[in-house]
This record gives C-alpha cells, structure tokens and sequence, in this order.
C-alpha cells in the first residue's frame, strides 16, 4: 500500500500530473493579467494547454552538429527537476509529500537546473542565436542565483533549519516579508530573473535573438522546456508565499497568496522595460546581495540584543 501511495503521490497528487496542470493554468493567469494591463482581451483558458498538446504532436528536429543525446535529454532532465522539487514544498497548501533536514538547499538547485540545461542546450549547437542566448542564460544566473539564494535563507536563519516544513510552522502564521521586507523584494525579483521575465528576459529577447537558447528547439523537447518554467512559476510563487506571507495553510489561501505574488509579477513585468545583460549583471547581482546580507547583520544582531 505505501508503494502505491507513493506512486500516486509521485505522478498525480500532489505532485507530476496536477502540479503540470497547475502551472499551465498559472502561466494563462499570467497572460491574461498582462494582456488585461495592456488593454487586450488576451487567451482564452484552454490556450496554454493547447499550445503544449499542439508542440508534443509536431516534429522534434535534432541539428546535425550537435550531440542528439544531449539535445534530446536535456528537456527531460529540465523538467524532472521542477517536478521532483514540487515535492518538498507545500503545494496546494498541503504538507510537503516528501521532507527532511536540508530539503529547502535541495529544492532551491532542483529549480535551478531549468537555467542549466537551457544554457546547455543552446550551447549544443553552432546556431548564434542560441549560442548568444545560452551565453545569456548562464550569464544572468549568476546576477539573480546569489540574492535570490540569500533571500529564501533569511526565513531558515531566523528558524535555525534547513527544513522547508519547520521553517513554516517555525514562522507560526507571522507575515515575515514586515520582518524581512527587503528579503521578501529580493526574493520576487530574483524570482523573475529565474523565470526570464521582463524586464529580465535578455536571454531570450525576441527581437534580437529569436528564441535565445531555444531557437534551434521544436515539438517535444520545446514543450518540456516550456512545462519545466510553469512547474518553476508555481514553486517559486508558493515557496515566496509560504516563507514571507504566513504559509499557505488550504488549498483557499494558497490560490490567493500566490495569484496576489502573480499580479505584483505582472506589475513588475508591464512598469520595467527590458534590462540589458550588463546591467542585470551590474545592477542586481552587487545590490540584491549586498542589501540582504546587510539585512541578514541587522537579524542576527536583533537576535543578539533580545537574548
């Protein structure tokens, strides 16, 4: 009986089939809002399940100068790290299905193999769109990684675990982001940097270079590249909820806490125009970090002075 609960666990609820279909109806949410901002009528609630149904069917062309292994695993690879880190964090405002000491450092590296592996896949060809792309790619994930890392730790430091569960019941309803507001801006924003949303979407800039990294993709390996980032949206917004906004106790509270971290997203993505690679890099990686470390300085010291 606990191997077919795991299964179901595993491939259905909470994780595999459901939290697919959860990030697509995130990714149309997504969409709808910014097109709602932008004064259009925007897709209509089926378009992103379409727009993967119609990619599986295509053709997959593999180039001939680049490793076919490589191009044809990559999006699977991709995809199996968002899913696998959907386990360890409260999805639908259920408990983790799967939890132990150190869970949060794994599901955080779990979420950054999608940059990863779209860095290598645009590299595993001579296309220069994707070779710009790819260069991009792994170049902003060092600008938004570190403060982004830094700012999902500030809640585990106050709650002396690594343990994504104990770090919300250690928090015990309190909205950290009053407690840590810079922790909590850092962490939104770098959450669109790992998303390559506006105004961080160099990478895959469509006037410039097409599709970035995954100009050369088509068919299968497409849409699980595409399926990884809307598993990654709905991670990224439930673990930001469930650190600074109280947790995300019920399926209720969990679908308003993160649509209310979705529209701030949208916000951010329709006032700020696209930001060049240097000054991701710049900008961000120096300030984001250095604004949470100082903030980490201030807790620690609060800590100090109330014991």
């Amino acid at each position: 009986m606990d191997t077919i609960r795991d299964l179901v666990t595993l491939f259905f609820f909470p994780g595999g089939l459901f939290v697919l279909a959860l990030g697509m109806s995130y990714e149309w949410v997504d969409r709808k809002l910014m097109a709602r901002v932008q004064n259009r009528v925007g897709p209509r609630w089926f378009q992103p399940f379409a727009d993967i149904a119609k990619l599986l069917t295509k053709e997959e062309v593999i180039p001939l100068d680049g490793n076919g292994l490589l191009f044809l695993g990559l999006p699977i690879v991709a995809l199996a790290g968002a899913l696998t880190s959907a386990l360890y964090v409260p999805v639908a405002g259920w408990h983790p299905a799967y939890s132990f000491q150190g869970d949060l450092i794994v599901a955080l590296y779990l979420l950054s193999l999608l940059t990863l592996c779209t860095g290598l896949a645009g590299a595993n060809t001579s296309d220069h769109f994707s070779l710009v792309g790819a260069t991009r790619t792994l170049t902003q994930l060092f600008s938004y990684e570190a403060p982004f890392l830094l700012a999902m730790l500030g809640p585990a430091v106050m709650a002396h675990t690594w343990q994504i569960n104990e770090i919300i019941a250690d928090a015990d309803g309190r909205w950290m982001l009053f407690l840590q507001p810079i922790g909590f801006i850092v962490a939104l924003i770098g959450l669109l940097g790992k998303l390559e949303m506006s105004p961080f979407n160099a990478p895959e800039a469509e006037t410039e270079i097409v599709a970035g990294a995954l100009t050369e993709y088509s068919g299968r390996g497409l849409a699980l590249f595409r399926l990884g980032r809307h598993v990654e949206l709905v991670i990224g917004l439930t673990m930001v909820a469930a650190f600074y906004m109280g947790g995300v106790n019920g399926l209720p509270m969990f679908v308003l806490k993160t649509l209310i971290l979705l529209l701030g997203l949208v916000g951010i993505q329709s006032l700020v125009a696209r930001l060049r690679i240097d000054q991701t890099v710049g900008l961000w990686w120096r300030w984001g970090s250095l604004l949470v470390l100082a903030q980490w300085l201030v807790l620690v010291v609060w800590e100090g002075v109330q014991a």
